[in-house]
């Protein structure tokens, strides 16, 4: 049997996740990383992206727009700003989320202008993918 870690996934809202994972893929902010039994303790914020668990019976994808992950070696723990499920995932959802993003890129400051930005086109990215 493959060595799993803890896998959990919260939002403000409520827990969307928890179970045993073989490997966990994040949309980290400053790249994707793979967590798997073992991995150095790291702690990341996430980018918006697909976040995917695998276990030995299940795969679970949520789309994220942000928020935390802590790994550790017996366990992955996220903390999502938002989460909805890909399979629950609408492009009314979607494009509500671009909007969002569109009008605080709009207010940012010129120093956060470039972030503000990227979070824009992650969201498109995030919105072709879902179109698949």
């Amino acid at each position: 049997m493959a060595a799993t870690v803890q896998f959990d996934l919260v939002s403000p809202e409520k827990r969307l996740a928890s179970f045993q994972a073989t490997e966990v893929q994040i949309p980290g902010a400053n790249g994707d990383l793979t967590a798997m039994e073992g991995h150095a303790p790291t702690i990341t914020t996430l980018r918006p992206g697909i976040l995917k668990a695998i276990g030995a019976d299940t795969t679970l994808a949520f789309a994220v727009t942000g928020g935390f992950a802590e790994i550790t070696a017996a366990g992955v723990s996220v903390l999502a700003e938002q989460a909805i499920a890909v399979d629950d995932l609408s492009g009314t959802m979607l494009d509500a989320m671009i909007e969002q993003a569109r009008e605080l890129a709009s207010m940012a400051l010129p120093e956060d202008k470039d972030a503000a930005e990227k979070l824009v086109q992650d969201m498109m990215v995030l919105r072709n993918h879902q179109a698949h």
